[in-house]
């Protein structure tokens, strides 16, 4: 006999206590992680792969066995479950906790994966040592920090993938992009790359060597991907790299406008990126701590931009550092790529004041004004200083300076390590460059938006409540007006958790995108529009 759930609350109730099935889970699952907290304290395992195998398994049976209890005998539909109820999902004691941990975890991780075993001459130890059967499995190699990284990383989007599916059953967007997520993060962020490396050995046939990790991710967020080594890596690897580096240009300059342009951000963030995969995933039980107010979105605006301002100008220096200045022997010299790029920029700044001035409020358009000056003045500055300086700073100084603060400190401790915190998306909301590129196109030119019929919102805030982006859906839904907001990555939740089918995903055309007009009757009539006609 099936299960009627007969309570109308949207809020949800007070979490029950652990089931059965439940509190065998959560041994279970810790008893995976004991194994790999022995192995961190050094205990040696006779059979390191049985006992890989077996931590893992634990883990990932563990947690779908708890997440299946846990929405089986659930009708599809809503589902708040008591977020605000629990310690760990209210930033209670358990949150504050789990916080620290992670972010414990990912300070060592990146700065001294010594005390995690990792041995600079002779064989691992501790835990990342249990990893190494796998990791020459793959690449032939012993596992080192990142590899064990990668790993987890990977079993976290898949077992919490699969809850995340089990969910949202009854929204068939959320189980695609999910399955999306799972698939790229598997197969292009973790077996593909590791199995290049062991069938080329690190080396390809006509000797070069050929750059294989960190093939989908696209400049700004694979921040290094123009640096000198990395270039002589693809040129010195025949037809291959060749095609690579014309494909990571592409990228850039073709692909990710064309596809924002028709699908919004959405297409990157929500469908691809691993560091969004793990902030649906891994991340969606505390998605609701993302801060709302306008302040936050203040901050956001003008944090992410200063990013985006800095990887510019940091890529800009790292290049202009190994270009040569002779003409007669390079066709890009210092000079032409200095006045290509200002000249680009130019043409970028010039078409949005010309073009989308009005779709930027006040503030945004001086915020764009002083950083184009900015960039501007620190780019003609090079053709007065030494190779290799920009602003009295070296390049080198300027990647090393971007790479531990924001590559490090922000995308991995504070961006993963303050889930329970801030919210799952404090990376792509306030430090992520390419989220920031994608939604000014998104914001100015992109075909994706969010429509609302304001007739038939009943102000319940399930939207705002659990957009994971700071944004206050329910206001846009209350005057029945499109949203369309550079930081939406068109996760869909908003759409998925509300009652009434107020909210749709859509791509049309970019007229008439973006209008002030408060529309209260819904059912796509918009009377402002007839009103202003006459």
């Amino acid at each position: 006999m099936s299960t009627v759930d007969k309570s109308m609350a949207l809020t949800g109730q007070p979490p029950a206590s652990l089931s059965l099935n439940q509190k065998l889970a959560v041994v279970l699952g810790m008893g995976g992680m004991g194994i790999l907290l022995l192995a961190l304290f050094n205990v040696t395992f006779p059979n390191k792969s049985l006992w890989l195998t077996i931590s893992m398994l634990a883990i990932s049976l563990g947690t779908l066995w708890f997440s299946w209890d846990a929405y089986s005998h659930k009708l599809p539909g809503i589902k708040n479950d008591g977020v605000w109820f629990k310690s760990i999902s209210s930033r209670g004691l358990l949150g504050w906790m789990t916080g620290l941990a992670l972010t414990g975890f990912y300070i060592v991780l990146y700065f001294y994966p010594e005390y995690l075993g990792l041995a600079s001459k002779g064989e691992n130890t501790g835990v990342i040592s249990l990893f190494d059967p796998l990791s020459k499995l793959l690449n032939g190699n012993p596992a080192s920090q990142w590899f064990v990284y990668g790993t987890l990383y990977t079993v976290a989007i898949l077992i919490f993938g699969i809850k995340f599916l089990w969910k949202y059953r009854h929204n068939r967007y959320e189980r695609l992009r999910t399955l999306s997520v799972m698939f790229f993060q598997t197969a292009f962020a973790f077996i593909i790359p590791e199995l290049m490396a062991r069938l080329n050995g690190h080396k390809i046939l006509d000797g070069g060597s050929l750059p294989y990790y960190d093939l989908k991710s696209i400049w700004p967020l694979n921040y290094y991907n123009f640096e000198g080594y990395r270039i002589k890596m693809f040129l010195s690897s025949g037809n291959i790299g060749f095609a690579l580096l014309i494909f990571a240009i592409a990228s850039v300059f073709i692909i990710t406008p064309y596809l924002t342009y028709k699908y919004g951000k959405r297409w990157y963030c929500s469908w691809v990126c691993g560091c969004g995969g793990l902030a649906e995933t891994a991340g969606d039980a505390f998605r609701q701590l993302s801060d709302k107010s306008v302040k936050a979105w203040k901050i956001e605006r003008w944090v992410v931009h200063s990013v985006v301002v800095f990887v510019t100008l940091m890529t800009t220096a790292v290049i202009y550092s190994y270009l040569g200045k002779d003409t007669s022997k390079y066709w890009l010299t210092k000079s032409t790529f200095l006045i290509g790029v200002a000249s680009f920029l130019t043409l970028v700044f010039g078409w949005i004041m010309i073009f989308k001035r009005k779709q930027l409020q006040k503030d945004a358009q001086y915020g764009a004004i002083g950083y184009f000056v900015i960039i501007m003045a620190l780019i003609g500055f090079h053709f007065f200083s030494g190779d290799g300086y920009v602003f009295l700073f070296k390049s080198e100084t300027l990647r090393k300076t971007y790479s531990f603060l924001i590559g490090s400190i922000f995308s991995g401790v504070i961006g993963t390590g303050f889930y329970p915190i801030f919210g799952s998306r404090v990376w792509c909301r306030f430090g992520c460059p390419m989220a920031a590129i994608m939604g000014i196109q998104q914001k100015l030119f992109s075909r994706f938006r969010i429509t609302t019929n304001g007739g038939q919102c009943i102000s319940c805030g399930n939207c705002s409540t659990y957009c994971e982006m700071g944004i206050d859906v329910r206001a846009y839904a209350q005057k029945g007006e499109n949203i369309v907001r550079a930081s939406c990555v068109g996760c869909g939740i908003c759409s998925a958790v509300c009652p009434r089918g107020v909210l749709k995903l859509e791509n049309g055309p970019t007229d008439g995108r973006i209008d002030s007009n408060q529309v209260l009757l819904g059912n796509d009539v918009d009377l402002m529009t007839l009103v202003n006609q006459k």
